[in-house]
């Protein structure tokens, strides 16, 4: 897929990216990637350029609220309070030579060497590295025996069950109801991801997010749509 990166006054670099599948123009802003302009083969960046250019009001006023978000980054440090579903993660500098790891039934326990800076660059890609290998580990141990709990109480049957680290969802449902998790599901609250379980429980018999498809999920959670509302307000890629 052809790229390239614009800077634009006042906004900042715009990654232009021409998309076969694309037949316009489209403007999208959002946390990490920043904002990325889709275009057809056959139109020029100069095109798209103008178009961002008539867009500009409206980026501006969406870009605080992607900075927002991003701004609730953690960074890790020896007084960080984190947790996942059933685990508290502890970082502490150890007389040491290398990162540690030790997971037991309630803590993620992280010893960082002295001598290291715990807030550099790698140190944190390291630190976020172990986090997803111990979610998957929690995610494997909660999330198939959850979902099967959630079924048999709602009459739902479903075929496999995968654990993945996906960008974009926090779940999906396969036409052989086979269902996808997103490990980062660990990080949200017990009910959102139950939320999350009972929506793609809910697509091994509705496939699309048509009127049946949310009426079968009021009928088991009430008012879905709030809390479909409510998982927006988590990000899987800002933690």
């Amino acid at each position: 897929m052809p790229e390239k990166i614009i800077h634009v006054d006042h906004i900042g670099d715009v990654t232009f990216r021409k998309n076969k599948r694309s037949k316009n123009v489209s403007i999208t802003i959002r946390p990490i990637k920043g904002i990325v302009v889709n275009l057809p083969f056959f139109l020029s960046y100069k095109f798209a350029l103008n178009i961002v250019e008539k867009n500009r009001n409206w980026i501006l006023k969406n870009l605080p609220k992607i900075e927002k978000i991003e701004n609730k980054a953690t960074v890790f440090t020896e007084n960080t309070t984190f947790k996942s579903l059933t685990r508290t993660y502890i970082i502490q500098k150890s007389n040491i030579n290398k990162i540690k790891t030790k997971i037991t039934t309630d803590n993620v326990i992280i010893n960082i060497p002295e001598n290291i800076d715990i807030k550099s660059p790698d140190i944190q890609k390291t630190i976020k590295i172990i986090i997803i290998k111990t979610l998957r580990i929690e995610a494997k141990e909660y999330l198939p025996k959850r979902t099967l709990e959630l079924a048999q109480k709602h009459n739902f049957r479903f075929n496999k069950i995968f654990i993945k680290n996906t960008k974009t969802l926090w779940g999906s449902c396969s036409g052989r109801n086979n269902i996808n998790f997103n490990l980062h599901l660990l990080r949200l609250p017990d009910h959102l991801i139950d939320y999350v379980i009972i929506h793609e429980l809910c697509h091994t018999i509705q496939k699309n997010h048509g009127k049946p498809f949310w009426d079968l999920m009021d009928s088991i959670l009430g008012n879905a749509k709030k809390l479909s509302k409510e998982l927006k307000d988590y990000s899987i890629q800002i933690y």
